[in-house]
């Protein structure tokens, strides 16, 4: 198939074809080995080892057709990705030539074709590969929104503007990729998309602008959806981080995260998206995250056209017909999400209030995939925001000083705060604290009305047996609450209360139905 965006030559592809039959008659001959081809290279899986080849192709966003080319692109590739899994990039290697024209994989000899070397690690344990198996567990998202946040961290700053300006490149080189492909993407729906990035690129300018200067775009992995993050050594590793661009890898940190958002969405996956993006807001350390969140949608769409243009370009590539149609059909899946994702959404604000142990925490985790747009709400829990406050670890105990009044009004002030930028950028939220006083739930009601926005507040409730033993079963739990603290919070009186009372007693998933069944008839 003719893309247009693939411009590698018979000479090219021809070129490679020596060192790739070395590399395969490895294969052949070792057991477990494999190849694996992707649209820009070819890795070979040989006993505790792995060998990246380039390919000697050339697209809009990366160019490996000389030999030249593809020997930076392997320098660049160790240094890249070594930032993140030094352990895995070993070192540079070849397919070498001798003076009597034997080929071999390294030794002596004149290079002809440069390699990544790898130490290999079980396939099987991609992220892409283990959410075949069914939702990423909770666990599991927590760790990679950790990893990710440090990654963030740790990356150096780049300016707002020239990013923007390669945004609008991307729009447009999209829609060209888009177009080569009628048998993909009907006409009217890459002009509809290619609209709606073009008018969501122009009203996010200012903030991405704004986000610049804050110090949050950043030159990051620039290619960590779930296919590049493996369980290594217990916990996920991101790997085959952009190399062949900086400007590519470079972006707003929300857009770095996007694209294991956009990828947990497309593999069905919206609530363990709607936790990664959650934790990782949680536990990053920069600033501007719930404000950032009126780009999220765009860069959630953005990522999906990326997706959906590099599968449809990568169909010619294939070695047999069924991963063909495996590609077309990947493609068509992303142009669907990356239109899904532009759609207009209203957000809207839900608070979950109760007695310690009465299942808030729960609810609103179960409740956020529900509420647009993707993935989900921001849930905002006082506990882990008093945390956050004190500067200490989620699990470490607070202070008793933490929990005075005016501490305790300090972080209901946080909450109330960031609710309204979160819900200011579009993106819907619930509101995680006990809410025993009239005052503080007054204030949430207050809010929603200055916005104009939809509200709907939530008592839970439970038996005082219920409660406590709920609350001694905790382990690794941003809340302090004890069995002594419930029993003191059930002599609160709290006052006129107008919220909708849910019973939470025996069946957490008949609490959330009620709860699902409440919001949908506001």
């Amino acid at each position: 198939m003719q893309t247009g965006t693939d411009q590698t030559t018979d000479q090219q592809a021809g070129g490679q074809q020596p060192a790739l039959a070395v590399l395969d008659a490895l294969v052949a001959a070792a057991p477990g080995a494999r190849r694996i081809d992707t649209h820009a290279n070819i890795v070979f899986l040989i006993g505790a080892d792995a060998y990246k080849m380039k390919r000697a192709v050339r697209f809009p966003f990366l160019d490996y057709s000389t030999l030249e080319l593809r020997r930076k692109a392997v320098s660049a590739e160790l240094r890249r990705n070594r930032l993140f899994a030094p352990g895995l990039y070993l070192g540079e290697t070849a397919i070498f030539q001798s003076a009597a024209g034997a080929l071999t994989l390294g030794g002596e000899g004149t290079p002809v074709e440069p390699l990544v070397h790898m130490r290999r690690f079980d396939e099987t344990q991609t992220l892409d590969r283990l959410a075949l198996a069914g939702p990423l567990p909770e666990p599991l998202l927590d760790q990679l929104a950790a990893t990710l946040a440090g990654a963030h961290t740790g990356a150096g700053i780049r300016p707002a503007g020239p990013w923007l300006a390669d945004l609008a490149s991307y729009i447009e080189q999209n829609d060209a990729a888009f177009r080569n492909f009628p048998e993909l993407f009907p006409k009217s729906e890459v002009v509809a998309l290619g609209s709606a990035a073009r008018a969501a690129h122009g009203r996010l300018s200012e903030l991405i602008l704004a986000r610049g200067r804050q110090g949050l775009i950043r030159l990051a992995h620039g290619d960590a959806h779930l296919a590049n993050v493996a369980i290594v050594d217990g916990a996920p590793l991101l790997f085959d981080a952009i190399e062949f661009d900086d400007a590519v890898a470079t972006g707003d940190v929300l857009y770095d995260l996007a694209f294991a958002l956009m990828d947990l969405v497309e593999r069905g996956q919206p609530a363990g998206a709607c936790r990664l993006l959650n934790r990782y807001l949680d536990l990053s350390p920069l600033p501007g995250g719930e404000a950032g969140l009126a780009a999220l949608p765009f860069y959630i769409s953005m990522r999906a056209a990326i997706r959906a243009k590099i599968a449809a370009s990568s169909i010619a590539a294939q070695r047999c017909e069924t991963a063909a149609e495996g590609q077309r059909r990947a493609a068509q899946a992303y142009f669907a999400l990356a239109r899904q994702a532009l759609e207009p959404a209203t957000p809207r604000l839900v608070a979950v209030g109760g007695l310690s142990g009465s299942g808030k925490s729960t609810v609103a985790r179960a409740l956020a995939p529900h509420l647009a747009p993707l993935p989900g709400a921001r849930v905002l829990r006082s506990d882990i925001e008093r945390k956050r406050g004190l500067g200490i670890a989620e699990t470490e105990p607070a202070p008793p000083e933490a929990y005075t009044q005016a501490a305790s009004d300090a972080v209901y002030a946080v909450l109330v705060d960031k609710a309204r930028a979160a819900l200011a950028a579009g993106h819907s939220v619930i509101l995680d604290a006990v809410y025993a006083k009239p005052g503080e739930r007054e204030e949430v009601a207050a809010l929603a009305a200055a916005l104009e926005l939809s509200f709907s507040g939530f008592w839970l409730e439970a038996d005082p047996q219920i409660l406590a033993a709920r609350v001694a079963a905790r382990k690794g739990d941003a809340s302090d609450a004890t069995a002594a603290i419930v029993a003191r919070q059930l002599t609160y009186d709290i006052g006129p209360l107008n919220w909708r009372r849910i019973e939470t007693g025996a069946d957490a998933a008949a609490s959330l139905a009620a709860v699902r069944d409440a919001l949908d008839g506001v």
